[in-house]
């Protein structure tokens, strides 16, 4: 398969409907603080979702043994949104330093904007990742 060329201005768009799987009690799985929290759709997933944008608009520029890895998040969070809307998400990358890739997103529910901000993702040779991640979990 050939890739497409790496470039700025790449933008994908992605629409998830909120259930109870997204809400924040949902969290409560992982992390039991969150159990008696709002059901609302919960920051931990939409910068999940955001990721998945940003992993979904970068998979026809990649190289057969590459995947990109989240390295920053920086990403409001300044409306709720309930059970039953749907949220979207808006990724355009905006800058590619080698490895190093900067996008911007937007997501917004069925009435808001409810996030804005930048994620930070890096590429990697997914063998060379494995190696290291291999070798640091052996030196504990």
């Amino acid at each position: 398969m050939t890739t497409q060329p790496l470039a700025v201005g790449i933008r994908h768009t992605l629409t998830v409907p909120v259930d109870g799987r997204l809400t924040v009690p949902a969290v409560a799985a992982a992390f039991t603080g969150f159990a008696d929290m709002p059901p609302v759709f919960a920051t931990a997933f939409l910068v999940g979702f955001v990721e998945w944008a940003c992993i979904e608009a970068l998979k026809p520029h990649l190289e057969s043994g590459q995947k990109t890895v989240g390295t920053h998040v920086d990403l409001s969070h300044s409306a709720a949104t309930p059970v039953g809307m749907n949220v979207t998400a808006e990724v355009e990358l905006i800058s590619i330093e080698a490895r190093k890739l900067r996008f911007k997103a937007i997501c917004r529910d069925e009435v808001e904007i409810i996030s804005e901000g930048f994620h930070e993702r890096a590429i990697v040779d997914v063998g060379r990742f494995l190696g290291r991640l291999e070798k640091k979990g052996a030196a504990r």
